[in-house]
């Protein structure tokens, strides 16, 4: 069954990859490119998925630091960049941890299709909604994310520490499946899957190290499969998505291969600030459009 997971993680991937060369070709070819700075986005890239291969997440942080380097990428456009952007690093991170973490079978392959018709359903209706709508969605997700991970920092403890087990059944894996289905809808709105998820594993009584290859599975199948729809409807940046594509790729080797421990405690409490700071701006700029209208 993983060889199988393996093989659609390959093929979607593979359709993506070439939708998004083909657009982003015709795009260049014709000057429709953005002016967002390739370095800055580079340096997202690089800094985002590095840390999503240990675990702390790439969306938020990927919101946070477009915004503190400036890169001007529309409200509108940010959940089809986010995942444009991230697909392929986060299939690298997929091949990675699906191999050298035992969970099984079934419960990965369930919660990872329920997590892939949740987005497909999601992307069509996110792709197509207003500005406002989508800055107050991405403020409330962003916000649930930070309490989240704050409840599930060390310091704090609040949050289950799950179990020993790497499977589920019974009610338990309907109610996994459940979840992950509700997970993948908001991946499309910009809301990162790993701290929800997270929390949906220790909830159900799995092993914390369980986590990493069904959230990563997750968004690595689910991702293809969104981002080609987003690119079809014109709702990502396209410089950028390249650039953090590319360098967001290094990123997950360097941390995969390179890094054997860190003082994660302090980075995922600075990181929570971020995320806590991004939707409160997020939401402002959502109230802010709300009382403009209400003035016409």
């Amino acid at each position: 069954m993983l060889n199988l997971l393996r093989g659609l993680l390959l093929v979607f991937t593979g359709i993506f990859t070439a939708v998004f060369a083909k657009d982003y070709v015709k795009a260049s070819k014709e000057g429709n490119l953005e002016e967002q700075s390739a370095v800055k986005s580079g340096i997202v890239g690089f800094v985002t998925d590095f840390f999503d291969t240990l675990g702390i997440g790439s969306f938020a942080p990927t919101v946070a630091l477009s915004k503190a380097l400036k890169l001007n990428i529309p409200d509108k456009q940010i959940p089809g960049t986010l995942n444009v952007a991230h697909t392929i690093p986060v299939v690298i991170e997929a091949f990675i941890f699906t191999t050298v973490i035992e969970v099984d079978s079934l419960t990965l392959i369930c919660l990872i299709g329920a997590a892939v018709v949740g987005s497909y359903i999601g992307a069509g209706i996110i792709a197509k909604a207003d500005e406002k709508k989508i800055q107050l969605i991405m403020g409330v997700a962003l916000a649930i994310t930070a309490i989240l991970m704050f409840l599930s920092h060390p310091a704090i403890n609040l949050m289950p520490i799950g179990g020993e087990a790497i499977g589920l059944t019974g009610i338990a894996l309907v109610i996994g499946i459940i979840g992950n289905f509700i997970l993948g809808a908001l991946m499309t709105a910009g809301v990162g899957l790993y701290a929800p998820c997270m929390a949906l594993v220790y909830f159900l009584g799995m092993s914390p190290k369980v986590a990493f290859p069904i959230m990563m599975g997750s968004c690595a199948l689910l991702m293809p499969i969104a981002s080609t729809k987003f690119i079809k409807e014109q709702a990502y940046a396209k410089k950028a998505s390249l650039m953090i594509t590319i360098f967001g790729a290094i990123g997950v080797f360097v941390a995969a291969f390179g890094v054997s421990s860190m003082p994660m405690d302090l980075l995922k409490g600075l990181v929570i600030i971020v995320i806590a700071y991004t939707s409160f701006t997020m939401l402002k700029a959502a109230m802010k459009s709300k009382k403009v209208e209400e003035t016409k």
